[in-house]
């Protein structure tokens, strides 16, 4: 009960920069560090360098794999298409949560070059499958060779989610829907001339829900959702038509 009014009055009276800040610095305790890092992270000027030298520092050598999720998370909000890398390099990580975080943060950013850092982690039938969803998702990005027959590859995995996730992203690149048959989209890729297509755009996915009594209740605080955007690093061409509804950036 405690725990519920504190958190209560502390929705009265959110963190001020500076408190995220010391947070975030703080080496002595990691859940202050993960706390003040996930708050910079949603801040919108956490961006700057500063906080950006602070997420790539830890995504490479914080001990607690919470804080390093947390900075992979921020640094996928706000970093740059060349930390693409330095993100998939944490797919190898032993710890779940800084592979789930990583996989979901591949979807912000756009560097051609880690596609080949993505595809073998998705195939690979003994990772988590909720890890192999997300990174099927950030496929999508990438229409080569290779990520076309990982994704048809992942098709026949025992995992539900996978398969749409997979079959999804192929038609993202192609702008062709066969669904789960990993037979149909071999054939056809086999006669097609051109099976990459701009037709459709990725976006990255974002949560969404319907608010609740307490949203509207809430309303010192109200609840602002993301819209789905292009990663950074992609550019958007007014000609091509988007999956989700335009992105922010889009003229």
């Amino acid at each position: 009960m405690s725990s519920d009014f504190s958190a209560f009055s502390a929705s009265f009276v959110p963190p001020t920069p500076a408190e995220a800040a010391s947070w975030a610095a703080d080496s002595t305790d990691p859940e202050n560090q993960r706390r003040g890092t996930l708050l910079l992270a949603s801040a919108p000027w956490g961006g700057s360098s500063v906080y950006l030298d602070l997420y790539r520092l830890y995504v490479e050598e914080a001990q607690d794999p919470l804080v390093r999720a947390a900075a992979i998370e921020a640094l996928g909000r706000h970093g740059d298409p060349a930390d693409a890398m330095l993100i998939a390099k944490q797919l190898s990580s032993p710890f779940r949560q800084v592979k789930l975080a990583s996989a979901k943060a591949l979807q912000r950013l756009h560097l051609p070059a880690v596609a080949d850092e993505i595809w073998p982690v998705l195939i690979r039938e003994t990772e988590d499958s909720d890890i192999r969803v997300e990174l099927a998702i950030a496929l999508a990005q990438y229409p080569t060779s290779s990520v076309f027959q990982a994704l048809v590859t992942a098709l026949d995995q025992p995992d539900l989610a996978v398969n749409v996730a997979a079959s999804d992203s192929l038609t993202t690149m192609t702008a062709m829907d066969f669904g789960g048959s990993r037979t149909d989209w071999l054939e056809w890729s086999s006669s097609a001339p051109q099976i990459f297509k701009q037709e459709l755009v990725y976006c990255y996915p974002v949560f969404l829900r319907d608010k609740d009594a307490w949203d509207y209740m809430m309303f010192w605080n109200p609840v602002v959702f993301e819209t789905p955007d292009l990663p950074a690093g992609m550019e958007w061409t007014p000609g091509n038509i988007l999956e989700s509804a335009p992105p922010s950036s889009a003229p």
